[in-house]
């Protein structure tokens, strides 16, 4: 278990060397423009330093934006984009890449990722394709570390069978109730960083009565609980807002620690808050 992040500016390290600040800012759900905007102001004014988004989430433009008019220097802030399933191969992977920092206004990315596996008769070779062009951009110093993202076990042995590069990041759905263990055990032995899409169940968790009661305890939030026991399950939690409260809440989570008696009765929820996407049956 990971009980000593002290801060938003303590860092996971990835397999290349590369330290993420523990906890990201979202930004599904966040739509183009002034709301995207100004919550990644916000975010960065109140200390992130993680910002997460996609190609899919159509907020490229208006994240980039924000992180520019905060005026943060771009080395102090790491950047995390996606590619979209209908652009996966070797030459449209380029291609989009080179779209998303146009979007982004920025010469590289800190993290790419495949945002989800090909399931298809053929995606054992789309995806081993897909990767040859992350290592391409890796190797030419356009993106700093490369990932996955909703890779199962067999996606991942899958792609290793002909990948140079062992992949940085998985990011998987990952909340009480919903904790992927065979991805999280396996991703943990490869010293892949498990990153956590949707810790708070898309809000579906916040008034579960069982986690309310545990962060009566603490005199915490529901959705700070959630974030405190990704990190101490040593996974990096990405919660989303737009609004300058929660934005605020959501990054103090650092001030308490989660007692083992309360970590095993959070880890033994029966499946809640779950999106109900399976990598292996989207068809998107």
């Amino acid at each position: 278990m990971t009980n000593n992040m002290k801060s938003l500016n303590d860092t996971f390290k990835t397999n290349n060397g590369i330290e993420i600040p523990c906890v990201g800012f979202g930004t599904w759900q966040t739509p183009e423009g002034q709301v995207a905007v100004d919550a990644v102001k916000y975010a960065i004014e109140s200390g992130y330093r993680h910002i997460d988004t996609a190609d899919i989430y159509q907020n490229e433009e208006s994240v980039g934006r924000g992180i520019a008019e905060s005026g943060i220097d771009r080395k102090e802030v790491f950047i995390t984009t996606k590619l979209w399933n209908s652009k996966r191969g070797y030459e449209s992977t380029l291609k989009a890449f080179g779209e998303s920092i146009r979007k982004l206004k920025i010469e590289y990315v800190d993290l790419y990722l495949i945002h989800w596996p090909a399931n298809k008769a053929n995606g054992v070779k789309i995806n081993a394709d897909t990767w040859r062009a992350f290592e391409k951009l890796y190797k030419d110093g356009r993106i700093r570390a490369i990932g996955l993202s909703n890779f199962l076990t067999h996606h991942i042995e899958a792609l290793l069978d002909t990948a140079e590069i062992i992949p940085a990041v998985n990011q998987i759905e990952f909340h009480p109730g919903y904790m992927q263990a065979d991805t999280l055990a396996f991703c943990k032995a490869h010293r892949i960083v498990v990153e956590a899409w949707s810790p708070l169940g898309t809000g579906r968790l916040l008034n579960n009565p069982q986690l309310k009661e545990i962060a009566g305890h603490y005199g915490i939030s529901v959705a700070q609980l959630c974030i405190r026991w990704c990190l101490q399950n040593a996974t990096l939690p990405l919660p989303k807002s737009v609004t300058p409260k929660r934005i605020t809440e959501n990054a103090e989570v650092f001030n308490f620690t989660l007692s083992d008696t309360d970590m095993q009765a959070i880890n033994s929820l029966p499946y809640i808050g779950g999106s109900g996407l399976h990598p292996d049956k989207i068809d998107f």
